[in-house]
């Protein structure tokens, strides 16, 4: 069975502030993101929505890609998502995040996350 990683962008808000980054589990680290569970740049800017990401089975695929969208023109993100989302949809939602949450053990969180 292959692993999956993701190449995601948040933004706060359409065509505010963006947020681009690479994990091995999108909902779970969408949901970090939300709650701010990693005190960095999207606490500090509120860039919580999932609005556009690419999944592959390589690592390094994933952060040569991610590597390659952090310095894109502000104006080639937009252009990405806008292709993906034009809405700007908080695809954190329509990817099943809410089935994320509800599935999550909140001692079991407390205990994961009170170590960060």
């Amino acid at each position: 069975m292959s692993k999956s990683y993701y190449v995601y962008i948040l933004a706060s808000k359409k065509n505010g502030t963006l947020y681009t980054g690479v994990t091995n589990n999108l909902l779970r680290r969408v949901f970090e993101h939300k709650n701010n569970i990693t005190k960095g740049f999207t606490f500090g800017y509120e860039v919580h929505k999932l609005v556009y990401f690419e999944q592959t089975d390589s690592i390094v695929t994933a952060i040569e890609r991610e590597k390659k969208l952090k310095v894109w023109h502000r104006d080639w993100k937009i252009k990405l998502i806008e292709e993906m989302n034009p809405k700007w949809n908080d695809l954190y939602y329509e990817y099943g995040g809410k089935e994320y949450e509800e599935g999550l053990d909140k001692d079991q969180l407390k205990k994961m996350y009170s170590k960060k």
